[in-house]
């Protein structure tokens, strides 16, 4: 063959903030039905729930050039009694998975961002597949357990390692690696 295929272009650098303009809440709802609906059918036909009422999204956006692009990743965040905050529906698409940083750097900003709230807990439902990469995050199990008929781990950060971020809203830069 003359032309050899082309990798699929991934940006390289993402920021990670709080949703703040509707494109964003749109494109973070639709990456979450994608996931847990399509990919993994979890939910039938959508994964919104009461807690979406209140719930925070953070967003992990692409740029093409210098300009936002699309919602790679996502996660919510709630607080459930004063002092006690959760993560829940953590997403990344499809082609971004490769890229070690995006789970990861919506976790700490999602925890980190609870903790400038006055987060003294922080709680979230993992995925038993997903309990690993969240214990290298200084998360412990303090649970086996199943959640949305599937096997999870019941978790709680270590609050030490994710000191409070005031501005969530900017949020930052997640310059990842790609995984070999």
């Amino acid at each position: 063959m003359i032309f050899d295929s082309f990798p699929e272009f991934l940006p390289a650098e993402y920021r990670v903030k709080f949703a703040t303009e509707p494109w964003e809440r749109r494109q973070a709802a639709a990456l979450r039905r994608k996931v847990f609906c399509e990919e993994q059918g979890v939910f039938a036909n959508d994964d919104r729930d009461a807690i979406d009422e209140f719930a925070i999204q953070l967003v992990a956006i692409s740029s093409l050039g210098v300009a936002p692009d699309d919602v790679v990743g996502a996660v919510r965040i709630h607080e459930a009694e004063p002092g006690v905050w959760w993560g829940s529906r953590l997403a990344v698409a499809t082609a971004y998975r490769g890229i070690g940083a995006l789970g990861t750097s919506l976790i700490r900003l999602a925890v980190c961002s609870a903790h400038a709230r006055g987060c003294r807990r922080f709680y979230a439902h993992v995925q038993s597949q997903n309990a690993l990469l969240f214990q290298r995050l200084h998360w412990r199990t303090i649970e086996e357990t199943e959640f949305h008929g599937r096997p999870h781990h019941f978790m709680q950060a270590d609050l030490a390692y994710y000191p409070p971020i005031a501005n969530p809203e900017v949020g930052f830069l997640s310059l990842p690696k790609r995984a070999a």
